[in-house]
C-alpha cells in the first residue's frame, strides 16, 4: 500500500511527486463541460484570444483536481477514511493547454482524532508548479487517516 498511516507522518515531511501530467484540450473541455460551466474563458477560442491571456486558460476545478489526484499515490492511497476539507486554495498563475504540471506536497499539521482513536488528522499542503516552476495552484488539505493497525 503506498499511503502512509497517521503514525508514520511527521510534520515537514515532504514529497516531490513523480508523477507528471501535460493537460490537455480534451481535459480542460470534458471538466468544463461535465460541471455545466459556461465560462467563454474556458471554452471559447476567439473569445479567450481577445483576453489579456491571448489563448483559452484551463478551468481552475481541472487544475485543483489534478493537483490533489496525483498526491493521492503518495499519501493517502488506502489508508485514507475521509477528506475533511480543503482550505486557503489559491491560483496565483494561469494554466494553459500543453503546459506540464507536477505536484509538492508537505505536511503541514498532525492531530489525534477526538472521535476517531484509529485515525489521526493530516493536513497537507499541496502546490501544483508548471514546466516553468511557477506555482498555480496550491491548498491546504485535511485528511482522516487510519492509524497502523487501526
Amino acid at each position: 500500500m503506498p499511503g502512509k498511516f497517521f503514525d508514520e507522518w511527521q510534520v515537514g515531511d515532504r514529497i516531490d511527486h513523480a508523477l507528471r501530467r501535460t493537460v490537455t484540450e480534451t481535459d480542460n473541455l470534458l471538466i468544463t463541460t461535465l460541471t455545466h460551466n459556461p465560462q467563454p474563458l474556458h471554452l471559447d477560442a476567439d473569445y479567450a484570444g481577445a483576453t489579456e491571456f491571448g489563448r483559452v486558460v484551463v478551468n481552475g476545478i481541472f487544475t485543483f483536481g489534478l493537483m490533489v489526484g496525483i498526491s493521492v499515490g503518495d499519501t493517502t492511497l488506502g489508508t485514507l477514511v475521509a477528506n475533511l476539507g480543503y482550505d486557503k486554495v489559491v491560483m496565483p498563475k494561469p494554466v494553459f493547454i500543453g503546459d506540464t504540471l507536477r505536484a509538492e506536497t508537505q505536511v503541514a499539521e498532525l492531530r489525534a482524532s477526538k472521535s476517531r482513536p484509529d485515525a489521526g488528522l493530516v493536513v497537507f499542503r499541496h502546490r501544483a508548479l508548471n514546466q516553468r516552476d511557477e506555482v498555480v495552484c496550491e491548498c491546504l488539505r485535511t485528511a482522516l487517516v487510519k492509524r497502523r493497525g487501526g
